[in-house]
């Protein structure tokens, strides 16, 4: 699957549908922002059945805020509408796939049950 670029429009459409949503924050003039893209495109080539998303942190600064970034790149992983994973750095290929693996193994009834419980309590 190709890799979409996310934008005001439709970003909210597309970390909230179901399924496993990586998502790159990052901007042209970032050096490691540029390493890390051929690991994140290489990701995206292994795992068609996985959204791969791009926001340009430049050009979309709206976004950027409303999701705290403060340092870039940033990988944010969504799945099922629901933020499991956010972390700056440019991640080497090994990480990006033992993440990818440890999202497809969450079991979502307990996530929602874990983030209800903290919801709770605060």
């Amino acid at each position: 699957m190709a890799t979409l670029n996310l934008t005001e429009e439709n970003f909210e459409a597309a970390v909230s549908a179901d399924g496993i949503v990586l998502v790159d924050f990052w901007a042209a003039w970032c050096g490691p922002c540029r390493v890390f893209a051929p690991v994140f495109e290489a990701a995206s080539n292994e795992h068609p059945e996985i959204t791969f998303a791009k926001v340009d942190t430049e050009s979309e600064r709206g976004i950027a805020a409303a999701v705290g970034i403060s340092s870039i790149p940033t990988l944010m992983i969504f799945r099922d509408g629901v933020l499991v994973f956010s972390q700056p750095g440019a991640l080497p290929a090994a990480a990006v796939r033992e993440l990818i693996t440890a999202v497809q193994g969450l079991d979502m009834v307990e996530v929602r049950a874990k983030i209800s419980a903290e919801q709770m309590s605060t």
